[in-house]
Formats: structure tokens, sequence, C-alpha cells
């Protein structure tokens, strides 16, 4: 690597990372190999990632498997456009998805990233209702706490407190919110808990293309788990009312939840279904939106003809064959087991945190960890104090949490875990 000062210096001058300032940029530490899940540093320090990179590399990195498929599709192309053409990694892609998926989607649309997922989602939803003639058809409602993506009519769904909405007020789409779902994943269902939601769509039917939620763990806006008959609820109302249902489960899918779709806790299948992050094992940017055919079909029965969207990087042979090669990975692995054993520990070495004074709460669920302190966390001031203990977090909020990769070992895990009770016990 570079000399590191100069890299930082070039990095904190001209580089805008995210969610940040560039004119008083927050401190980054140069990266200069990764394997497992250990990340190395240009000043040779070794950190343990609890993050997998914003919870998509769940093989680790460098995985010898994922990096041979990459290398493989390499050498017979890297990239050829989607439209008019196709090719064996999108095929086998979306076979799995099809397989691994509710029954009843059995259609797949490719796009470059989770926002994008959501958006397509959301296209589809509207253009569905446009093709039965039913245009006045086109909010959503969503949920407070929610987070769907940074693109426009992402962010039209992502808490309206939150989500960015005060900045782009006027530009975004004026959709609707229930209150987030106060019935915690273990507790006894309250059937109070969707009151409001039914109330909603009873008052918005008519004007309501699709419900989009994060199904049972809300994550960047918060980091909530709720209980698993809100899902039944919600896909009884949606039947009900006709409106459709759009699952984001960009960060739940594969395996993450415990489950390896979230909605599976309920036993419901939505009608919209986004993918992402986990899908190639952390190795490239891809993200899948499954329909049903009803959907799909009534939506290209209208005047359009056709879906109106195609990402030029739409199937990317190089991330379809990752995304194949780890999903197999994932399958012949005892992934089950291994969340099992990540939650048990969790729960045992975050416990404890819970009777600190400056914690809120403590909350576990499958492989995630999350301490919620009463104050917001000085990001600043925090990573530091955990890169000096050989970690890697990134907390935000009031959240510090984990979502390490599935592969971690009792003694990485519990060197995150000892690192979060440190800086909490020296605040």
């Amino acid at each position: 690597m570079h000399d590191i000062n100069a890299l930082i210096d070039f990095d904190q001058q001209h580089l805008w990372h995210p969610y940040s300032s560039i004119i008083d940029p927050s401190p980054t530490w140069p990266v200069s190999a990764a394997h497992g899940v250990r990340i190395r540093l240009a000043n040779g320090r070794e950190l343990i990632d609890g993050m997998a990179s914003w919870w998509c590399a769940i093989h680790g990195y460098n995985h010898p498997l994922l990096n041979q498929a990459l290398i493989k599709q390499m050498e017979q192309m890297a990239h050829v456009m989607f439209g008019g053409l196709t090719h064996e990694p999108a095929v086998e892609l979306g076979r799995r998805l099809v397989d691994l998926t509710p029954e009843s989607l059995d259609k797949v649309f490719f796009s470059d990233s989770g926002s994008v997922a959501v958006e397509v989602a959301i296209k589809m939803a509207l253009q569905y209702w446009q093709a039965r003639e039913q245009p006045g058809k086109h909010r959503l409602l969503s949920l407070r706490k929610g987070y769907h993506g940074d693109t426009f009519g992402a962010m039209s769904v992502c808490d309206p407190v939150t989500g960015m909405h005060d900045l782009f007020s006027g530009l975004l789409p004026s959709q609707l919110f229930a209150p987030t779902p106060s019935c915690a994943f273990d507790a006894p269902w309250d059937a109070m808990d969707i009151s409001a939601l039914t109330e909603l769509m009873e008052q918005h039917h008519q004007e309501l293309a699709a419900v989009i939620l994060e199904p049972i763990v809300q994550g960047a806006g918060g980091m909530r788990f709720y209980h698993p008959e809100y899902l039944r609820q919600v896909r009884k109302l949606c039947d009900h009312y006709d409106v459709l249902w759009i699952a984001d489960e960009i960060a739940t899918g594969f395996g993450r939840s415990g489950r390896l779709f979230a909605c599976e806790h309920a036993g419901v299948a939505p009608d919209i279904l986004c993918l992402g992050k986990a899908m190639t094992g952390g190795y490239l940017s891809l993200a899948a939106t499954l329909t049903s055919t009803h959907v799909a079909e009534t939506l290209c029965g209208g005047s359009a003809g056709c879906f109106m969207h195609g990402p030029t990087f739409m199937a990317n042979p190089l991330a379809c064959a990752v995304s194949v090669a780890s999903i197999d990975l994932l399958l012949d692995s005892p992934w089950q087991q291994r969340i099992g054993a990540i939650e048990a520990q969790l729960k045992a070495e975050l416990a404890p945190l819970a009777s600190h004074t400056a914690v809120a709460e403590v909350r576990v669920l499958g492989a995630i960890g999350v301490v919620e302190m009463k104050d917001a966390v000085d990001l600043r001031q925090i990573q530091p104090r955990l890169v000096e203990q050989g970690v890697w977090l990134r907390p935000f909020d009031h959240l510090i949490y984990l979502m390490p990769a599935y592969v971690i070992d009792t003694d990485e895990l519990g060197a995150l875990t000892h690192a979060i009770g440190q800086v909490i016990a020296d605040s």
C-alpha cells in the first residue's frame, strides 16, 4: 500500500464516505486485506469484524470457494448486457431463488443494489394497479422506524422523522405510516398492536398500492424485533382490502434472523419480495425483486406492455456466479446451528449489560445483538476506542450492535462482546 499518511490525507480531502461531512470528515482506517472475520489495517493491526461489512459478508472475507467462483466466471465473461441476452449464472441464481422462496414467488427481476430492489418493487406495485385501471391506488403504507434505502422512492417509505424526509420536504412522494410494532418478538401477542395499521388500511385502502415493511427485524431504522403475528395480520389485511404486500428482506434474507427468510417466522408469503446484501456473500453488489405470476402478468398486460425498468448491470454474470456459490455454500453448511450458537452466546454475554445505568435495553435475535443506549452514541469517540481493542463495529444513533459473519468462532465473538462491555463501562 502507498504511504499511509498520504492515502489518509487524499481520502480526507477528496473522498466522501457514507453519511459523512466533507467539511469535517470522520476518521477512517486504511485496510490492506481481509480474511475470515478479520480486517487487516495498513498499519498491521487486525480487527475482528462484528459488522460483516454492513451485514453482507456472511461467510467472512476471502473465502476460497467464492474466490474460485469469481475467477472461473471471469475467464468466461465479466459482464454482458441482459437486454436480449441471458447466461447460465443468471438462470442458476434465478432457479435457486425461486426454489428457496415461497412457491407463489416465481418471477425474478435482478438489479444493482438493495435500494434499487425497493424502487423496483414500488414500481411493480404502481404499474400493477395502472394495469388494473386503478391509478388512484398510488400510495404506500409503511412503518415508523423502518428503513428501505436512500434513493427517492425508498426514502419516501423510510421513517418520516429519521429518514431524511425533512431535507427533501415536498420532493418525496407522500406516503402513510403506521406506528412501530411494539409487541416484541418473544412476548405474548397483543392484538392492539395491529389496530393502528388496520385503521389506516380501512381509511385509505382505495388509494393504497402496497404495504411495505421489513419483516420481523427493523434494521437501520432502529434494530427492533417484532412479533411474527404482526406479519400474519398484515397478510390478512392486504388480502381483505386488495392491497399488495412488499417484504423488504434485504437485511434479513439468507439466515440472519435464524430462518432463511424472516417471513418464515410467521409462515406467510408477500406479493413482492426484495433481496440483496448477503446474496453475494459480500463480494459484489446485486439485488433481486421477486413477485408472483399474477402480479407480473397483470403488470405486463397493461398499456406499457412490459415492466419499465432495466439497469445497465442487471444480472451481472460475476455477481450472479458468486451469488450461486454463496447460496450453495450457505445451504451446504450447518448455518442454523451456527446462528443458534451465535444467538445463545450473544444472549449470555450481552445480557449483563442491561443493568448498566447508561443502557436502555439489550435484545438478541439470530445473529443480531443490540445494545440500545439511553443517549446517542458519539461515534467519533467510541469507534477509535473499539479499534484500540482490536474490533470493528459501527454504532449509530443510540445503538451499539453486532451482525457478524456466521463463521465467527466463540473466542472472536467473545472479543466483540467484551469490547462493547468495556466501552460502556468506561463511558
